[in-house]
């Protein structure tokens, strides 16, 4: 174990450490064609031994999970997501199921998550305890993720601290079940689409909202920012306008956040108006306290918000992810 826990290991050369990860097998003679209409991504398009980040929506859009969908053959898939939300994505998938000849089934597996520039050297063969090798890429944090009954920590890996791991998730704006994604969560509010949806495949389940929204310039009323801190916060933390923060202007994107009655004055608004709430925190030995949160459309890029919460205040200077 390193003095930052691990963290510069997993940004600069090869870091791991067991992770919370539910899997979802999903096998049969139907297994793609029913995946296919099922999930935001074209799995059809998979090589054996690929994967890619997919949505498994409401009909309404909303999220029912977000996962990463392993190929093993077109009859064999593996879907792996947050810890917690692997029952709902079995339940959610027979809802849809009907006379499809596939078995959903979730597995009593186990996850080691490798990260770091020195992952991309090769990742270890299928042995006893890692039945599955899943490459993970996101927001610049790059590696792979060792499923299976008993995965190890592979030769070599610095031992990462569980802080330090989530530091890297907040910088890289990689956003996890229970935390920023919920069955309220709209796709392009976290920043879910391009890495997760192809608008080149066949229908499937949800799709109308994702295409709507993105054919509208993707303007949804919040997104999910990287936020640097002051001084610690936490997860559920509001945020409020301050000062000349009250005046509302179109962020990065050009999104402005729609105009207040004139009667009421900006400046009273400045600390009453909440325009977010944190969703993860923790401590990076590179930048301080980082966190993620939604924050209105109306918030530049750029802007100092405070973080309010029981034990006090801080200031959030919002940012665009990843945070390099």
């Amino acid at each position: 174990m390193t003095g930052d826990g691990g963290y510069f290991a997993l940004r600069d050369d090869l870091g791991a450490l067991a992770v919370e990860r539910d899997v979802v097998r999903v096998a049969g003679p139907d297994a793609e064609s029913y995946l296919q209409g099922q999930t935001s991504q074209d799995i059809a398009k998979l090589q054996a031994g690929e994967s890619a980040w997919a949505l498994v929506l409401q009909p309404q859009g909303k999220l029912d999970a977000f996962v990463r969908v392993n190929k093993v053959e077109p009859a064999e898939f593996y879907l792996d997501t947050d810890a917690g939300t692997g029952a709902q994505l079995v339940a959610r998938l027979q809802r849809f199921k009907l006379r499809t000849k596939a078995d959903i089934d979730q597995l009593d597996w186990r996850a080691v998550a490798v990260r770091g520039p020195a992952a991309a050297a090769g990742a270890p063969e299928r042995s006893d305890g890692v039945a599955l090798v899943a490459r993970f890429e996101w927001g610049g944090m790059t590696g792979y993720d060792l499923l299976g009954p008993g995965p190890a920590l592979p030769p070599g890996a610095v031992s990462v601290q569980v802080g330090a791991y989530e530091a890297g998730r907040i910088e890289a704006g990689f956003p996890r079940h229970g935390a920023e994604l919920d069955d309220r969560t709209i796709p392009a509010e976290a920043g879910l689409v391009e890495a997760s949806v192809s608008f080149t495949k066949g229908c499937y389940t949800g799709q109308e909202l994702v295409a709507r929204i993105d054919s509208r310039g993707s303007n949804v009323p919040r997104r999910l920012r990287a936020l640097v801190l002051s001084g610690p916060a936490a997860a559920g933390a509001r945020l409020h306008r301050q000062g000349a923060e009250a005046v509302d202007v179109p962020d990065a994107e050009g999104f402005p956040e729609p105009a207040e009655p004139a009667v009421q004055p900006r400046a009273a608004r400045a600390d009453d108006k909440e325009v977010g709430r944190l969703t993860s925190v923790a401590w990076s030995p590179r930048l301080g306290w980082v966190a993620l949160g939604y924050v209105s459309r109306g918030v530049g890029v750029g802007s100092t918000l405070l973080a309010r919460d029981d034990q006090g205040e801080a200031e959030a200077r919002v940012e665009l992810l990843p945070v390099t």
